[in-house]
């Protein structure tokens, strides 16, 4: 998060500068968008999370602890900050609409939180399983900007995608332990997801800069059923994730 910081931070201070050495019309790069293609490339800040549908309570599986059956009393989820990395291909459809393909690398980390509670509701075990992933993130979306006013645009964005976890192989392996207590999450490595933002671009001197923030809500369901509690209390997972970008596109 505070590499990323610096980065947004040199980032505008850059733009500021060069800005002031516009054309002599004013209007920095007045023929942007009058070819049909432009590339970029973005840097980008995420937070990942999950959408958990749990099994009702009457159906939570049981496990034993030290000859104490548990069972399970609630899951909570928790993001954590990650990154990524990704280039930028911009086809003109119109004159305020624009198709893009932003296939980029992400690095994210979330966790699952359980609370397992005894039948006498006098003793709990907590129990945090992390999940680890590196997308390969392939969207296709609709860009329907504003008219420019000097060297500022406005704009929403609308689309789709395919992402694939490069790391669920690693996921799920029992490891030992009672009732596999230790045995962690394992999620599918495919999904597919729809996604929408909005952002501003600055027209500068050499290149457009622009800042964008994207929520992609993921339509699979993720979760693996194995033979452990924390698997098998969940019925449905859904992954969502927020992302602010900073583009450059020339």
């Amino acid at each position: 998060m505070k590499h990323f910081l610096y980065i947004l931070f040199f980032s505008l201070l850059y733009s500021q500068a060069i800005s002031q050495h516009k054309e002599e019309s004013g209007v920095n790069l007045p023929k942007f968008y009058k070819n049909k293609m432009h590339f970029g490339f973005a840097l980008a800040y995420n937070r990942t999370d999950f959408r958990i549908h749990t099994i009702k309570n009457s159906a939570f599986p049981d496990t034993v602890i030290g000859g104490v059956t548990y069972g399970m009393k609630t899951i909570y989820t928790k993001s954590d900050p990650g990154f990524a990395l990704g280039i930028i291909s911009d086809f003109r459809l119109h004159e305020y609409l624009r198709l893009r393909f932003t296939p980029n690398l992400s690095f994210a980390s979330r966790s699952l939180e359980y609370t397992l509670e005894n039948a006498k509701r006098d003793s709990t075990k907590k129990y945090k399983k992390s999940v680890e992933s590196t997308f390969i993130i392939l969207p296709l979306e609709i860009k329907l900007q504003s008219k420019r006013l000097d060297n500022f645009g406005a704009y929403v964005i609308l689309g789709g995608g395919y992402t694939m976890d490069l790391v669920s192989k690693k996921k799920g392996q029992a490891t030992g332990g009672a009732n596999q207590l230790d045995d962690a999450v394992l999620l599918k490595r495919d999904d597919f997801f729809y996604s929408g933002g909005a952002g501003v671009d600055f027209y500068l001197q050499y290149f457009k800069l622009g800042l964008e923030v994207k929520v992609l809500q993921g339509t699979k369901n993720l979760i693996q059923p194995l033979n452990n509690i924390f698997s098998n209390s969940i019925e449905k997972v859904n992954s969502k994730m927020a992302i602010f970008s900073v583009t450059f596109e020339g």
